[in-house]
């Protein structure tokens, strides 16, 4: 028996910053000499990425006049967690409430007491109480709501968050979960010149994602069912993608070996993903793939022998809000479901997110319509 997706919301901040603009401001932050601006500056023209969302104004100031990171020429003294924390605090339900409001509105005269689960998903920050009560409170919804939270578990953390919602529906017919992935990866930007972090800098972006999931479809309308998971773990990238908590925010460690390492493994991961679904790769033509860079995407491609038309969702969501962590798929999930009709019905959509570990994690969704 499956779950249903029946509806995804989306939301991101306020602060729309060119990819550009973002590299002349790391730029400065980071004192780089003419030379060495110049290959940031390629870095970033490489990425794919067009425009990324920010809750910081800071990024787009250019008049030095900046309101969370100090009004000085190398930023000193550089935030600390706590403030970041703080910022995470105050930004994050807003944001979070929007991509509720943005999935909910899809489905006509929706109950919202008669959601019976909530799970939160982050890795960019945490406090307690917690964003999950402070939804509870903001949503209206019921006090008796069950509440689960997925932190720390970097870019391929919405899976888990689906495979906790499954499993709900699966022992409770009447559950509806809501799950809200919500992430602020640049509170987290680091002043480091290796190229892990200069990568990271020019590629994480904010943005929230909101699914309801339930055990029954919703009729006269298009749902995604959840038909299986698959996990592997490639031990050898083990310190090749980490995410640690610094004295001076999140650090997050992106080696370019990890694009060969999701090469190696994406095969064979699929293969075990479909052997018992009696389902072939040639038969799938839509791909949720998390985009967590350019050349992340393009190794799948290689392994799997796909068209970058196959992956064309995940490169749209890639320049148009960069990697939001978690979020990202979500984005990639719903770009796809605007452009289901019920011609679509029971069509397969295979999905990929990679993080920590290193993790690699597949989805077959299959689109319903009764």
């Amino acid at each position: 028996m499956n779950s249903f997706i029946c509806a995804i919301g989306t939301a991101t901040p306020p602060h729309k910053i060119a990819q550009m603009q973002t590299a002349e401001f790391m730029a400065e932050a980071l004192q780089l000499s003419a030379d060495e601006n110049r290959k940031l500056k390629a870095l970033y023209r490489v990425t794919g990425i067009a425009h990324r969302y920010t809750v910081l104004p800071d990024f787009a100031t250019t008049n030095g006049q900046f309101t969370f990171f100090p009004n000085t020429p190398d930023l000193e003294p550089f935030p600390t967690v706590q403030q970041r924390m703080a910022m995470y605090q105050q930004e994050a339900l807003p944001l979070s409430v929007a991509a509720v409001e943005d999935c909910l509105v899809q489905i006509k005269q929706f109950d919202r007491s008669s959601i019976t689960h909530l799970i939160t998903v982050s890795c960019t920050g945490m406090y307690a109480p917690g964003l999950d009560i402070d939804l509870i409170q903001a949503l209206n919804l019921p006090s008796t709501t069950q509440r689960t939270s997925v932190n720390f578990m970097g870019c391929y953390a919405a899976f888990n968050a689906l495979k906790v919602a499954d499993a709900f529906c699966q022992t409770d017919s009447q559950a509806r979960v809501l799950v809200v992935c919500t992430e602020l990866c640049t509170l987290h930007f680091q002043k480091y010149r290796e190229y892990d972090h200069l990568v990271s800098n020019a590629i994480f972006g904010d943005g929230s994602a909101a699914v309801l999931v339930q055990s029954q479809p919703l009729p006269k309308h298009i749902n995604i069912g959840l038909a299986a998971f698959h996990c592997e773990l490639i031990p050898a990238g083990k310190k090749e993608m980490a995410w640690h908590i610094a004295n001076h925010g999140f650090e997050m460690t992106l080696s370019s070996y990890v694009p060969d390492l999701i090469r190696q493994g994406i095969k064979c991961l699929t293969e075990r993903l479909l052997q018992n679904l009696d389902l072939e790769l040639s038969s799938v033509n839509l791909f949720a793939i998390h985009p967590g860079g350019r050349k992340i995407l393009e190794a799948i491609e290689k392994a799997l022998a796909l068209q970058p038309e196959h992956n064309c969702f995940a490169y749209e969501v890639l320049r148009d809000y960069g990697n939001m962590s978690s979020a990202t798929v979500l984005f990639v999930i719903k770009a796809i479901l605007q452009t289901l009709s019920p011609a679509n019905h029971h069509q397969p959509i295979l999905s990929f997110a990679f993080g920590p570990g290193l993790t690699l994690e597949s989805m077959l969704l299959r689109v319903h319509y009764v």
